[in-house]
């Protein structure tokens, strides 16, 4: 038994949507629900995993305003209804794969039946950050419960601190508004892959599996320097390793690589996702591919 991810949808920015993770976000909810033939009001729990967001705001939960902008379940819930719980994670790179622990955990308790992932970063634009260096992209992920063996497995997370010395952002006053400037290292791909080797080490030690009980690798981020460390680290060829086809996606990266993976995939084929962030913090999961929906 296990968390299944029935549906995703990936959207890149457009002239209307470059400067608005919330644009963003809510184009790929509709877009998921729209090709997995549901209604927004079957999402029982919606989890934002963005990071960069309209004019720099931290408050209120972005989960909210998307729950609000694609009607799920709006109103007070009726009696003998469910209602749409929504809230943010904040983990960047390793954001989507944090919001899949937590939605497990929720299907694994049968607390509700269906989840929507959400995920976004913009430029904010009108001189409210400094060299931003992410592309603009959405992604969503509607994730529902199999009791067939199927879906998510086991987690592991590692945690190598580095006290931002290997990527920063942070903002400041300045002009008037509020500003996001970043700072990073050289030798940020290499400590991300070092970190995210040991995530995926852990998690096959958990699942008493070997890489070469695994038929595809999935990670984030698409870095250059991270995809080829993170090969090196695990002594497999590069090409067995899967990253999203843009190197500057960040949070939603993970989905963009699994958008190029799992469709070639049989039903039952493992799958270990890896993503690794700023912090710097990795985590790994095993996910077994179900039959298609």
């Amino acid at each position: 038994m296990g968390t299944v991810i029935e549906q995703f949808n990936i959207t890149g920015g457009g002239w209307r949507t470059r400067h608005s993770a919330l644009r963003l976000a809510v184009l790929a909810a509709r877009q998921c629900l729209s090709r997995a033939g549901r209604d927004a009001d079957d999402v029982n729990l919606l989890v934002n995993a963005g990071i960069y967001r309209d004019r720099n705001l931290g408050e209120p939960a972005l989960a909210a305003l998307i729950q609000e902008d694609i009607g799920a379940n709006v109103e007070d819930p009726h009696a003998g209804a469910h209602g749409t719980f929504s809230f943010d994670v904040a983990n960047g790179t390793c954001g989507v794969l944090t919001a899949l622990q937590v939605v497990d955990g929720f299907l694994r308790s049968h607390t509700i039946d269906r989840a929507l992932i959400v995920t976004s970063d913009a430029d904010p634009g009108h001189g409210m950050s400094e060299h931003f260096p992410f592309s603009p992209a959405g992604a969503a992920l509607l994730c529902g419960w199999s009791g067939d063996g199927d879906g998510l497995g086991q987690f592991h997370w590692t945690n190598c601190p580095d006290d931002g010395e290997n990527f920063r952002a942070t903002v400041g006053f300045g002009d008037a508004r509020n500003v996001l400037r970043f700072d990073s290292s050289a030798t940020t791909g290499q400590r991300l892959a070092a970190a995210g080797a040991e995530a995926a080490r852990g998690c096959l030690d958990k699942s008493s599996l070997e890489l070469e009980d695994i038929d595809a690798l999935v990670a984030a981020p698409a870095l250059r320097g991270y995809h080829t460390a993170l090969a090196a680290q695990l002594g497999v060829p590069l090409e067995r390793i899967t990253v999203a086809a843009d190197e500057k996606i960040h949070t939603a990266s993970l989905v963009a690589a699994l958008h190029r993976t799992t469709g070639r995939l049989p039903a039952g084929a493992r799958v270990l996702l890896v993503a690794a962030g700023a912090g710097i913090i990795a985590g790994a999961a095993l996910y077994r591919q179900p039959l298609a929906h």
